[in-house]
């Protein structure tokens, strides 16, 4: 069945069709009419806080170099050599030798802004000028590294204002990477997505994180506990607006931005497993005031903050059917470890979800993966996951803007 059949036989309110599971096609199809389109998180600032530090990040079979210049500035490079295409950059992280950038296979050199250096033996009219490593954009918004593929690149305008009024109250431009952890997810991105944005698996599939997280409920048995948690946070001066221009209502040429405020179940405080603060306070926080705050920006890119530490959720497709999922924890940038947090206390929930939700995606792409799967129909708690869908259906119907 071709993918224009699949698009129109898709019913609404309806789980995608085993095709686009599967089909290493319609992968290609996503990288292309919108992973590559959008802007995606590519880590915190505090990550590379140093000329010539840099992380590289990927997305499907594409590579960058997110890079901090002799100027203090952070640029975005393809890692792609000129010469004859070997990556430049091996690993998560990494220092430039000498300030350069040095091709592992024949040695040409790139400063830290990309442009050629050193080509070896080349005839009299090669021009270096011509060859520096190809830039894309980048921003860098509440201490979070955005970056995207696309030259034309979307709007991102209501994200910074939604970031400065959520990310900026819970102070993560003023933070740092306290750990990290990866997974591989042997499953479409789409199904990891899916599941990330709902909570209607969240009672049976996490219930550490049920005990603690109000969102976990259905939203009417909620309303009394949610009051509580916003006159909490008023009492402390404390004001985050929910916000909602995710995927379809983001708007012409905008990327998409939501921010979403729940409240944690009484007594807790923050993500751990006596319900006590993890770490020391963030931002415009003198107090916890016992709620949790959602944003996601773009399709790929998740978050999480409470008042004393901040989750960072990074989702690379890599193959039809191989997602990695990166998750950083953040902290005051002055916080010290063994003094201010511990490690074990700090990402204990967010391991143990992280755990859970590779367990339960992995069974789904299983279940996906039969030729008698038939999509079922989204629960009224799986608003947002019915929404992806319909959001990355236009998104590929529609030409390619990279």
């Amino acid at each position: 069945m071709n993918l224009a059949t699949l698009i129109r036989n898709h019913r609404p309110g309806h789980a995608l069709a085993r095709e686009f599971y599967t089909d290493p096609g319609i992968f290609e199809r996503d990288m292309e009419r919108m992973l590559l389109r959008h802007w995606f998180c590519a880590g915190h600032v505090s990550s590379i806080p140093r000329a010539g530090d840099y992380l590289t990040v990927d997305l499907g079979a594409e590579s960058l170099i997110i890079i901090r210049t002799s100027a203090g500035e952070i640029v975005s490079l393809l890692n792609v050599c000129r010469h004859r295409g070997s990556r430049l950059c091996a690993g998560r992280s990494g220092k430039a030798q000498a300030g350069r950038l040095i091709c592992p296979y024949h040695a040409w050199s790139y400063d830290l802004e990309g442009r050629l250096l050193i080509a070896r033996q080349m005839p009299a009219a090669f021009r270096p000028a011509d060859l520096a490593l190809k830039t894309f954009p980048v921003r860098i918004l509440e201490g979070l590294i955005f970056t995207t593929f696309a030259q034309d690149p979307l709007d991102l305008g209501a994200t910074a204002q939604a970031l400065a009024h959520s990310a900026g109250v819970y102070g993560w431009s003023g933070a740092k990477v306290a750990h990290r952890e990866l997974y591989s997810i042997h499953a479409n991105w789409k199904l990891a997505i899916e599941n990330y944005m709902e909570c209607y698996h969240c009672t049976p599939a996490h219930p550490e994180f049920a005990k603690r997280h109000v969102y976990a409920r259905a939203t009417e048995l909620n309303a009394e506990l949610e009051h509580a948690g916003r006159a909490r946070a008023e009492a402390l001066g404390i004001v985050v607006p929910d916000i909602d221009r995710y995927g379809c209502a983001s708007g012409s040429g905008s990327e998409s931005i939501s921010v979403m405020r729940s409240a944690l179940h009484d007594g807790v405080l923050s993500a751990t497993q006596d319900g006590r603060s993890a770490a020391r306070l963030m931002g415009a926080f003198s107090a916890s005031d016992g709620n949790s705050t959602y944003f996601d920006v773009g399709p790929i890119s998740d978050f999480l903050a409470y008042p004393d530490h901040g989750v960072v959720y990074r989702f690379i497709p890599r193959r039809a059917e191989l997602t990695e999922m990166e998750v950083l924890w953040l902290v005051h940038e002055d916080a010290a470890e063994g003094v201010d947090y511990d490690i074990g206390r700090l990402t204990w929930l967010w391991k143990t979800t992280s755990a859970e939700d590779k367990k339960i995606v992995e069974m789904n792409q299983a279940g996906v993966n039969s030729r008698f799967f038939e999509p079922g129909p989204y629960s009224l708690q799986e608003a947002y996951a019915a929404r992806f869908v319909e959001w990355y259906l236009k998104e590929i119907s529609q030409d390619s803007g990279t």
